[in-house]
């Protein structure tokens, strides 16, 4: 078959599920492994042969437009389509169709998979629509497709005993044909356009590798992990440093009298020293202040970041611009070692993880001497004033402040200055 030289690119929602960081940039932005995770989608298209991507945008789209003019993909023309009033993902591919003129790859934004998964998919593309499906563990997380015949034959959306284990992708192809079938779908219960109504018949195409959806803030650490094993070692600076694994570090970055452990990314003129320990997997995004003493561990860390004496970050998300006061501490373990529960959306979740610190939206502030217990959600834009101990999530824009008790008691002699010291 021809080449597919265009894709249209789903980057329109929020991504509701993944505040606080989405309060501040839509979920596409999200940054993994120095790079949101919308310009990985778009260099995955570049690397299968796609040159011309029109991107569907909405929420907060000067974020991603801004973006992407300073920060061009390499062989690729962009150009930026706003979604109107009808939503869906079937009504968002409808609003490109002045620009789909040929044969082209349809995928969402905010995927995180593999090359190779798109080469199969537009190998064995046949007819109208193709669809990619990808095996998982637990499929009640996802919505799956059931297959007759190498056809998608009918859909199941997060059922409690699947019939199939094949999550849709969300990675197709289609023909410019497809655009009169989408003029004709009916809104769903829920008031979308959905485009499981367009793949009924469609060509099934099942695909190996990773492939993650990210519905949860937790579920970045997996994400993170791929990428970063991806990408190829890059030394920088590093001053009377151990380095134990690989450590990709960019422009005007420097590591000093300190130690690296596992896969570490280092964000342009970020500083880490003295005495810092960072160790797993971890992404530190660009002009960030790591000081002494101070451990991070498997965590991803957003840009303009400061945490300069002896702060220990683990298993956590910090959203870009946040400062931590002196000796604060996320906890990430429970005592019984337990799986830890994080709210969302006044929901209870079982993350199924056994390590989970904080997930921290944009220019939040801690005071010396804070804790935040394991897997407690921070709002973007708070004060957690010195010495509190988050036990519950917080509210964005919020100020925390802790009243003590001061008892003050005159001593009756000399003697009692003695009494509780030594000599």
């Amino acid at each position: 078959m021809a080449d597919i030289k265009k894709a249209v690119v789903l980057a329109a929602g929020e991504g509701k599920r993944l505040r606080p960081l989405t309060y501040t940039r839509p979920k596409c932005m999200i940054q993994l492994a120095g790079k949101p995770i919308l310009q990985h989608v778009l260099e995955n298209l570049c690397a299968v042969g796609v040159r011309e991507a029109a991107i569907l945008v909405k929420y907060k789209k000067e974020e991603i437009i801004s973006h992407f003019e300073k920060n061009p993909v390499d062989s690729m023309k962009l150009s930026f389509i706003e979604q109107g009033e009808n939503y869906g993902t079937a009504a968002a591919f409808g609003y490109a169709e002045s620009f789909a003129t040929d044969r082209f790859f349809g995928v969402a934004g905010d995927i995180i998979s593999e090359p190779e998964a798109l080469k199969k998919l537009a190998q064995q593309a046949e007819g109208e629509v193709s669809a990619a499906l990808h095996a998982v563990e637990d499929a009640r997380e996802y919505g799956t497709a059931i297959v007759k015949d190498g056809k998608i034959f009918a859909f199941e959306e997060k059922a409690e005993k699947p019939k199939s284990n094949l999550a849709n992708c969300s990675l197709y192809v289609f023909e410019p044909s497809i655009f009169k079938r989408i003029r004709n779908v009916k809104k769903s219960a829920r008031g979308e356009y959905e485009i499981t109504d367009l793949l009924l018949g469609a060509k099934a195409v099942e695909v190996g590798g990773f492939w993650l959806d990210m519905g949860m803030p937790w579920q970045l650490f997996s994400a993170n992990e791929f990428l970063l094993s991806k990408l190829p070692e890059k030394k920088g600076k590093l001053e009377n440093c151990t380095v134990k694994g690989k450590v990709i570090m960019e422009k005007g970055a420097v590591v000093y009298d300190s130690y690296l452990e596992g896969n570490i990314y280092i964000g342009e003129k970020t500083e880490i020293g003295p005495h810092a320990y960072v160790r797993g997997t971890t992404s530190i995004g660009r002009d960030c202040g790591i000081g002494d003493s101070t451990t991070l561990k498997n965590s991803i860390i957003f840009d303009h970041v400061n945490a300069k004496h002896l702060t220990y970050i683990g298993d956590s998300v910090v959203g870009s611009g946040c400062n931590f006061g002196a000796a604060t501490q996320i906890a990430n373990y429970r005592f019984d070692a337990g799986h830890i529960k994080a709210v969302v959306n006044d929901v209870v979740i079982d993350t199924k993880r056994k390590k989970l610190g904080a997930i921290i939206g944009d220019g939040t502030k801690m005071g010396v001497l804070c804790s935040v217990m394991p897997g407690k959600i921070i709002g973007d834009g708070c004060w957690i004033d010195a010495g509190v101990v988050v036990k519950e999530n917080v509210d964005r824009r919020t100020h925390i402040i802790l009243k003590q008790e001061l008892v003050k008691k005159k001593l009756e002699s000399e003697n009692s200055i003695d009494s509780s010291g030594t000599d």
